[in-house]
């Protein structure tokens, strides 16, 4: 089966992993390309305490686990609109995969984008997740 490949240039995180765990789950394969082009909205400072919070929970043996990669926290999104801890939502959960950039065997295929999740004008100027994943601390290029 070939899986949708999905381009996150331009689109809001939150919205676009909602749409992506309803394809999710009625049995598409979905492959999402630039992940650290996925923009979140909102404050910048609230946001990059949102994550800090995020990371901080826990301790490094026991989780949660959070990550700091743009393509991984695009998939803990998703991961998050989905009932993972169940068979549907596992089996649902293994059909998403982000990548950083285009890899070359998707290069090819035709990219698709979803228009409800389009980032809407604004004043403040967005916060990418390659911008967020610099601040938490990750090295890129990724």
């Amino acid at each position: 089966m070939t899986p949708k490949v999905i381009d996150a240039s331009g689109l809001v995180l939150g919205r676009a992993a909602s749409l992506i765990a309803q394809r999710l789950l009625k049995g598409e394969h979905v492959v999402v390309v630039n992940a650290e082009k996925a923009v979140v909205v909102g404050g910048r400072e609230s946001i990059l305490a949102n994550y800090r919070e995020s990371r901080a929970r826990g301790s490094v043996r026991k989780g949660p686990f959070y990550p700091r990669r743009p393509d991984r926290i695009f998939r803990r999104t998703v991961r998050g609109m989905l009932p993972y801890r169940h068979d549907r939502g596992r089996e649902a959960f293994h059909r998403v995969m982000a990548y950083v950039g285009v890899p070359g065997e998707f290069a090819a295929l035709p990219r698709e984008t979803l228009e409800p999740a389009r980032l809407r004008p604004s004043l403040r100027p967005p916060m990418t997740l390659g911008d967020i994943s610099r601040l938490l601390g990750s090295v890129g290029p990724w």
